[in-house]
């Protein structure tokens, strides 16, 4: 063979080398980010059923010492967490030591201090677990439930980032009347032989109280964030105008996305694929209302989503409202890690997960039954959203690496 000859099969032997080794390192590198995916959804699995437990494990610590510690720039709560059932404990069991009017938002709700400290957000039971809300989406009054189903749902998609929520049932006579505040002691009423309270918000009227079933209420209670980690209120780019007739841009403009890229802080870091991340926890949940969202003060992109405010979910359970996953197909991305999570949610695993994760709760049965199963024909939905994604532009395209070492320190 001629000198040029075995150059020229030299080269193709050490580019094929070269591509091999690289292949094979790629589908390496894939393949334990898969099989860690794969163990983190085991210990999701295991760690499920939350016992609603008071003891400590750390006894020098209140449980609102050890919650606060939990957040970070990128979660509420970390995966292992063994205190969990002792900080919802204590947030469904606590004294009331104070209870005032929440103002913000359009919804009715208390804010109320427990002992140690700690602020909680109470929403009160409007509606019968199998109420079917008609209308729009995002009509209706706020579910006390769906924020505790949400919570949940945080914790089996892998999110966390979702504050802590759990039922409590409370006593309006003996352990809200006395702690509260003029201007929320003045909205209360009894109607009937219920006690009733209209709050203050928005959309708050006397003539449209929420009551108790004598003088027991029940409703969720909302664990407040630490004060240190102040919040920073932003318009969801996928928000709709709530105007009859009016579209949103994202609604007509098939290139939306495209113009969201080019925008701070879109067009950099995690909040693109965070907002997809919400869009698919939303159309799990039937949540057409997150018109704004929240994340960390001054963080110039890299927080996470903080899932806050998601009672207006679970209200009607035929109803699969496609336009909420517009992020998903119009973008076209997701994460590889949220690709993976849902695929092990397949074939009723959400549906049996979400139920066992809600069994201790004190306002257990939280969902009834239609519901759980539109948690199960909506991931269907997703799937195949993402599938045609794929079959367009390719998994290389479609799936995205986004994963974040985090710090509990």
């Amino acid at each position: 063979m001629k000198l040029k000859q075995r150059v020229v099969l030299l080269a193709i032997l050490l580019v094929i080398f070269i591509f091999t080794k690289v292949f094979l390192i790629d589908n390496l590198d894939t393949s334990a980010a898969n099989r860690e995916d794969q163990r983190a959804f085991q210990r999701m699995l295991t760690g499920l059923r939350v016992a609603l437990d008071p003891r400590l494990e750390h006894t020098l610590q209140s449980p609102w010492e050890i919650a606060a510690q939990w957040v970070v720039p990128r979660e509420v709560y970390p995966e292992d967490t063994p205190e969990l059932g002792a900080v919802m404990h204590a947030m469904t069991t606590k004294k009331i030591v104070k209870a005032d009017v929440g103002y913000k938002g359009t919804q009715l709700k208390a804010l109320l201090i427990l002992e140690g400290g700690q602020k909680v957000v109470f929403k009160p039971k409007r509606y019968a677990r199998d109420y079917i809300v008609e209308g729009e989406p995002y009509a209706g009054y706020d579910r006390h439930n769906a924020e505790v189903a949400a919570f949940h749902l945080d914790r089996i998609l892998g999110f966390r980032r979702a504050p802590l929520v759990v039922g409590r049932f409370v006593n309006l006579r003996t352990e809200i009347k006395p702690v509260a505040t003029e201007q929320l002691l003045g909205t209360f009423m009894t109607v009937g032989n219920n006690t009733c309270f209209y709050g203050k918000c928005y959309y708050c009227r006397e003539t449209e109280p929420a009551c108790a079933d004598g003088d027991i209420m029940e409703g969720s209670v909302t664990l407040w964030l630490p004060d240190v980690w102040p919040l920073q209120k932003h318009r969801h780019p996928w928000g709709r105008t709530y105007r009859e007739g009016k579209l949103a841009r994202w609604e007509y403009d098939e290139s939306y996305c495209d113009a969201v890229k080019k925008t701070s802080p879109y067009d950099s870091g995690p909040r693109l694929l965070d907002i997809i991340d919400t869009a698919i926890f939303d159309y799990l949940i039937g949540n057409a209302d997150r018109h704004h969202y929240e994340s960390f003060q001054d963080d110039e992109g890299a927080s996470m989503l903080i899932l806050l405010d998601n009672a207006k979910s679970f209200g009607n359970p035929a109803l699969d409202e496609r336009s909420i996953l517009a992020p998903l197909y119009q973008c076209c991305i997701i994460r590889v890690s949220t690709w993976n999570r849902l695929n092990y949610l397949k074939n009723g695993v959400l549906k049996s997960a979400l139920k066992t994760a809600m069994s201790h709760d004190p306002i257990s049965p939280v969902l009834s039954d239609p519901h759980l199963d539109a948690l199960d024909q909506r991931l269907l939905s997703i799937l195949a959203t993402v599938k045609q994604c794929t079959d367009q532009f390719g998994p290389d395209v479609v799936l995205v690496e986004d994963r974040m070492t985090l710090s509990h320190l």
